[in-house]
């Protein structure tokens, strides 16, 4: 059953509600439009061993469970706009689940572990660099925003939430 604004109701009270319905119309189309458009929350990796100056290639806090509950907080704040809560996306940006399932299904070991290195190699470019093609931004970079380990740690989170386990 669907409220309705009843026609006896007092014009000052009819107006009232209806402008209230408008706002909250206007607010949740805000919230859509503004989907996307967010600060960087800073990551606390001080918890972490501090990886140096220059940039893994490999992604050295894998299976690590400090990494791994920091990377779950920064993704939540970070990327889940974007990427959906617990890395399950609604459509608007890939879904992180599925990176890993091209090497999820090699059996060669050297050559799934081969293709675990370019995937993080891949996610590494792609959150220092961001995405864009033909003039429109897919993703902002933010190498400069987040720190090395602020970025492993999310990967550590990702490899969690896999859809299929390497």
């Amino acid at each position: 059953m669907t409220p309705s604004i009843p026609a006896t109701m007092n014009p000052t009270a009819r107006r009232l509600r209806l402008a209230a319905g408008g706002l909250a119309c206007m607010l949740a189309a805000a919230a859509v439009w503004a989907h996307g458009n967010m600060t960087p929350q800073a990551v606390d990796t001080s918890t972490l061993p501090q990886l140096g100056p220059e940039w893994r290639t490999e992604n050295p806090y894998r299976q690590n469970a400090e990494a791994i509950r920091i990377g779950s907080a920064a993704y939540t704040q970070n990327c889940a706009r974007c990427h959906g809560l617990e890395a399950v996306s609604g459509g608007m940006a890939p879904d992180l689940r599925k990176l890993d399932n091209d090497c999820a299904a090699l059996t060669d070991a050297k050559k799934k572990d081969a293709c675990a290195q370019e995937i993080d190699q891949y996610v590494l470019d792609t959150v220092r660099h961001g995405r864009a093609r033909n003039g429109a931004v897919y993703m902002p970079p933010f190498e400069g925003v987040f720190s090395q380990e602020a970025i492993w740690a999310v990967k550590a989170y990702l490899e969690t939430r896999r859809e299929q386990t390497l």
